[in-house]
Parts: C-alpha cells; sequence; structure tokens
C-alpha cells in the first residue's frame, strides 16, 4: 500500500436501489426472504458501505494488492424502495499498517438508513490466492484461478 492514504480521506457515491438488491432477492432459495418485503436488504446495504471504503482505497493501492473486509459494524436503521438513491460515504478514520478503519453512512434522501465502522486488511493478492487454493484442496472443491 502506498504510504498516502491518510485519516480523513473520503469517498461518496449515489447508488438507485433495483428491485434484485431487496430482501426477497438475497437469498431467493430461502422462503423465510420471499415472505418478507421487498426493501433494500441489509445484506446489500453492508456491500454497499464495503464499496465505498474500496473507493476510499483505490488510489492508494500497489499493484497486486487488494483489500478484503474483516469487520463490519454498521447500523440498519430504516427502510429503502427500489427505486430511491442511496448516498453512501466512507472515510478513513485510522491507518495502523495493512489494516484500515472507515466511518461509513448511508442516507436515501429522506433518512439517515445506517452508519457504522467497517474495517479492511490490506492483502498481496498472490498470497491469499494461495491460502484459499490450500483450504480448497483440503476441502476437495475448487480453487482459484
Amino acid at each position: 500500500m502506498k504510504p498516502t492514504l491518510q485519516p480523513g480521506m473520503r469517498a461518496e457515491f449515489k447508488f438507485t436501489v433495483p428491485a434484485t438488491k431487496t430482501v426477497p432477492a438475497l437469498y431467493p432459495e430461502a422462503p423465510e426472504f420471499q415472505d418478507m418485503p421487498a426493501v433494500f436488504a441489509t445484506g446489500f446495504h453492508v456491500g454497499l458501505m464495503e464499496w465505498a471504503a474500496l473507493k476510499v482505497l483505490a488510489p492508494h493501492m500497489d499493484e497486486g494488492e487488494g483489500s478484503l473486509g474483516i469487520h463490519v459494524d454498521v447500523s440498519h436503521s430504516a427502510a429503502t424502495l427500489p427505486g430511491q438513491t442511496i448516498t453512501v460515504s466512507a472515510e478513513c478514520t485510522k491507518v495502523e499498517g495493512r489494516r484500515i478503519t472507515f466511518s461509513v453512512k448511508a442516507h436515501d434522501g429522506i433518512d439517515t438508513i445506517g452508519e457504522g465502522t467497517h474495517q479492511r486488511m490490506v492483502v498481496p493478492w498472490d498470497r491469499f490466492k494461495a491460502r484459499v487454493n490450500q483450504k480448497a484442496a483440503a476441502a476437495g472443491v475448487a480453487g482459484l484461478d
């Protein structure tokens, strides 16, 4: 990771919720989810906040590096309907070696729909893929290319 990443750096973007990001779409094979209202799903909400953190990190990554989400502590406090636009932001609050902490927040134009903290670990992709492929071999499943 480049030494350019500093606390206070932030990213913000807008995302319009499609029907494919609602609770019933989260796990279509789960009848429990199928019975729930078609509002923005918490699982996708978390992913949206991770995406904002990735946008903060992107200009500071070296070739062959990436980051992995390692901790999420966020609220999801209001329902958002398909067609509404969410503004999501992430701000770097701490850089501890390869561990980066972010403050994240999302608003749908009417309500703050969630906020909290998120941590990511910067990793060399080749080392990560090697570990995953060892696990895949042990589990008898396909590994990463």
